[in-house]
């Protein structure tokens, strides 16, 4: 149990310890206890086998699984896990009928407990068009599924440049150290690209050799938080200047700055 802890990294949060579970090739799940009541919730369910073995080590048991989309790397572990005992599976009421059998289907836009702390449901449509995160005001974390990455933002599978902007602006309203859990490890592909359409922003060349640095060193890049992202995250970065003018757009609307930024990103 010890070899198996020494690979599971904390974060706390208010009454929240939230681990990063890593699944499959470069996916993220979270497994977030409650240290008030018990609750252990896990973030996206890309396979059982890992999720399962972080229970063990960490002495957990699961109550509940949150559903981002219906990807099949976001859901794959989530019959099994469910098997494990009386586990409560939350996702989007939208887009139940893709998504296995929800115990609670929850609105875009709504919020909800999860035992004593609210959760809002954010409707981020973009990378598939049924997409919600959820942001946890109190103590202040946000899940943000395939919709923001660490300098990056998911492909549009299925929404619109439009509907992507609209649901990234939203994230970029919620306070700067709002602490983010996404979900792929995709950061270094992202610095390379983020340097190609800001490279005169001194805090996103900092960030890159800290990310370099610690992937060097085995370590993870995840969590972020929304400053950081809107400091260094050329789809965020769409409201800055130096980023319109790098693509040929400058005085152009933000969105259709995201929109040529995503291009490029998807033919880099």
């Amino acid at each position: 149990m010890a070899n198996a802890l020494s690979t599971l990294e904390t974060t706390e949060a208010g009454a929240l310890k939230i681990v990063s579970v890593p699944c499959l090739k470069d996916n993220f799940a979270y497994l977030v206890r409650d240290e008030s009541n018990g609750n252990v919730a896990v973030v996206d369910a890309p396979e059982s086998e890992a999720i399962e073995a972080a229970l063990q080590a960490l002495g957990w048991t699961l109550t509940h699984i949150f559903i981002t989309h219906h990807h099949n790397d976001h859901i794959d572990g989530v019959e099994r896990l469910r098997s494990l005992g009386n586990i409560s599976v939350i996702g989007s009421a939208a887009d139940a009928t893709r998504l296995p059998i929800l115990t609670q289907a929850v609105m875009p836009g709504e919020s909800f407990r999860w035992g004593g702390i609210e959760v809002d449901v954010f409707d981020t449509p973009g990378h598939t068009v049924g997409h919600i995160v959820y942001h946890m005001p109190e103590p202040g974390v946000l899940f943000s599924g395939d919709t923001l990455f660490a300098m990056g933002c998911g492909r549009l599978f299925e929404g619109t440049a439009q509907q992507m902007w609209g649901g990234l602006s939203a994230l970029a309203a919620l306070p700067d150290e709002t602490v983010v859990f996404f979900g792929h490890e995709y950061t270094a592909t992202n610095a390379d690209f983020a340097l190609t359409v800001d490279p005169n922003n001194a805090a996103l060349h900092d960030r890159v050799r800290e990310v370099i640095a610690t992937l060097q060193a085995g370590g993870r890049t995840t969590p972020t938080t929304i400053g950081l992202e809107k400091a260094t995250n050329p789809f965020l970065r769409a409201v800055s200047e130096d980023v319109a003018r790098e693509v040929g757009l400058p005085d152009a609307d933000p969105e259709i700055v995201f929109a040529e930024v995503r291009r490029r990103k998807d033919n880099s």
